[in-house]
């Protein structure tokens, strides 16, 4: 199956698991997980939250981070990949002046 992206509307998801700002995304989602590219705008953060029932693999595209896994902190940059597995949690923050842009998949387990 094809996803186009860029036909896509993007959603807007004000203080997405507690963090600050809002992340904005363009999602594909059935019962096996999701695919979603999203931003996070200077300042943005996607808070603390666990994976119970899911991992989560995330691509920087553009932009510049940090993650927390587990008690790890860990920075992000174009050509990194992040990869929270199943029953850690994690968190995301744009800490650059530009958006941080992810290709993510979280797939169900």
């Amino acid at each position: 199956m094809k996803l186009e992206f860029d036909a896509m509307d993007w959603v807007t998801i004000p203080h997405l698991n507690g963090g600050e700002g809002s992340v904005s995304a363009k999602m594909f989602g059935d019962a096996a997980g999701k695919i979603m590219v999203s931003r996070l705008p200077a300042g943005a953060s996607i808070g603390l939250h666990r994976h119970e029932d899911s991992s989560e693999i995330n691509y920087v595209l553009a932009g510049t981070g940090k993650t927390v896994c587990g008690k790890e902190e860990e920075s992000m940059e174009p050509g990194s990949c992040h990869y929270c597995p199943k029953g850690e949690e994690h968190s995301i923050q744009n800490t650059g002046a530009e958006d941080l842009v992810l290709f993510t998949v979280v797939p169900r387990q």
